[in-house]
């Protein structure tokens, strides 16, 4: 969630995770290529997936995430007539588009909630109609973490917006637990990039995260037990001074991501990978005892992003695809049948990321 990639050392799909969850620029379009086909099959070496069959055709589409029901997807897009990322709905055959957002500011990180009558997602629409600034990349590859971003829940049919946050600086990347009970996000209320809990309605705010770093793009278990995160926790003098000066500047570079696990509450932090990568939009595989994540492994600089799947240990680390440029935002279907994901794979146009939904193969 997070999501959004054209930059140093990443590719067009990259830009896509974005600060609470993405932007970015597309590459000029070719007019010598032919419209995609729709249902294909998966690449040889691609022995998880099944047929392929491709949601959205065009633009920028990522953070594609399952109604509680399995029958509807939210995700984030920036299309015509809009200058920046609205939150839409579609139904898993890809039918049925909506916009859900106002259609003002940049949002980020939709979600729907349990009953699957409402829909919560981060927006910027309150500070202003018009779309923020993107990041400066004068100053290489980083996020804009934009703190005009609030939590909002609204109808499934874009009404009754109503607010969950409303504290100085950035509140997003908001996802709910399977139990329907808690929503984690990631806030700047205290002065850094942690993660927090609250209940539906915005109360009961907890602090789960305090290290120094960027904690963020969290999701529950299956059994709402647990909670996987991306982080960036620097040490190094110079990386602790880079932080905390980009930070100041509503900036992060997140070029070095690793993926955490930790319990609801908070405790018992541990380190899931150790790759020097950067490693994100990490989900729990339906058996709640692997994750499934985005990464550039094994080359920092590398503009291909994969989906791999790992133990909760760090072991058993395996490639899940090999589609060229960008693959990301995984997520399973709440029966564990179905993958969504986001993909450069199969576009009309070079750099377009786009929404695809698979049968997963155990």
């Amino acid at each position: 969630m997070l999501a959004r990639l054209v930059a140093v050392g990443f590719s067009v799909g990259v830009l896509l995770i974005a600060s609470g969850c993405r932007s970015g620029a597309a590459p000029a379009s070719s007019p010598e290529m032919s419209p995609p086909e729709r249902i294909f099959s998966p690449l040889p070496e691609e022995k998880h997936l099944g047929d392929i069959r491709m949601l959205t055709d065009g633009g920028e589409n990522a953070e594609a995430y399952f109604s509680y029901n399995g029958r509807k997807l939210t995700f984030q897009s920036t299309r015509p007539p809009y200058g920046c990322d609205q939150i839409f709905t579609m139904k898993t055959d890809g039918t049925g588009l909506k916009l859900v957002s106002t259609g003002k500011g940049r949002t980020t990180c939709s979600y729907f909630l349990p009953g699957d009558k409402r829909i919560l997602y981060a927006s910027t629409h309150k500070a202003a109609d018009a779309c923020p600034a993107p990041a400066d990349m004068s100053k290489g590859y980083v996020w804009k973490i934009y703190p005009e971003f609030d939590i909002f829940t609204a109808n499934a049919d874009g009404s009754d917006v109503i607010p969950l946050t409303n504290t100085p600086g950035y509140d997003a990347e908001a996802t709910i637990s399977p139990k329907g009970d808690r929503i984690v996000f990631t806030s700047t209320r205290d002065g850094d990039l942690d993660l927090y809990s609250m209940k539906l309605d915005g109360t009961d705010v907890r602090r789960l995260t305090d290290a120094l770093g960027y904690d963020g793009g969290a999701f529950f278990s299956p059994d709402g037990q647990k909670i996987v995160f991306r982080a960036q926790h620097p040490t190094d003098p110079k990386e602790v001074e880079d932080y905390k000066a980009l930070l100041a500047q509503d900036l992060v570079r997140p070029t070095r991501l690793d993926i955490w696990i930790m319990n609801a509450d908070g405790s018992n932090k541990q380190r899931v990978t150790n790759l020097d990568v950067a490693s994100f939009a990490p989900y729990f595989h339906p058996s709640g005892n692997k994750i499934i994540f985005s990464s550039n492994h094994p080359n920092v600089k590398s503009r291909e992003f994969d989906l791999w799947m790992v133990d909760l240990d760090g072991k058993n680390l395996e490639r899940i695809t090999y589609g060229p440029g960008f693959d990301g935002f995984p997520m399973f279907s709440p029966d564990g049948k179905k993958l969504v994901f986001c993909s450069n794979r199969n576009n009309s146009k070079p750099g377009e990321t786009n929404v695809f939904i698979t049968d997963w193969k155990d």
